[in-house]
């Protein structure tokens, strides 16, 4: 039987903030959170109360846990996220700007997507809309 994917972790020093803006970032709910640890799950799952032990039977979620040393090279693993087709890109990229997001290059070319990070310098990725 092959594993599960339970979640994605990001280290960060504070789980509590980090948690806080991904959550507005992505629309989603904190389950848990603690000086030391911050869950978030999708709107999806529901808003029936769901203990930290019962978040094991969920898709997976984001957890942001403490760690005291600094982000050195550039994540070997980063997120996609992408507007809806509906959305106007250039107004999401803003938001997320506004919010704290900042622009940075990675060494992309003329490519369909803009390199963020967030308020830790972690790099994500914003798709625009493709044909296919």
């Amino acid at each position: 039987m092959p594993v599960r994917w339970y979640s994605n972790v990001v280290d960060c020093h504070d789980p509590v903030a980090q948690g806080l803006w991904w959550s507005e970032v992505l629309s989603w709910r904190v389950l848990y959170q603690s000086d030391e640890e911050t869950v978030l799950i999708p709107p999806w799952m529901g808003t029936d109360a769901v203990s930290h032990e019962e978040w094991a039977h969920y898709p997976p979620g984001m957890v942001f846990v403490r760690v005291s040393e600094d982000k050195q090279v550039k994540n070997r693993l980063h997120m996609d996220l992408a507007p809806h087709t509906k959305d106007d890109w250039d107004e999401e990229v803003a938001r997320l700007l506004g919010m704290g997001a900042n622009e940075v290059s990675v060494g992309q070319k003329d490519v369909p997507w803009t390199v963020l990070t967030d308020p830790e310098g972690n790099e994500f990725c914003v798709l625009r809309s493709r044909d296919r």
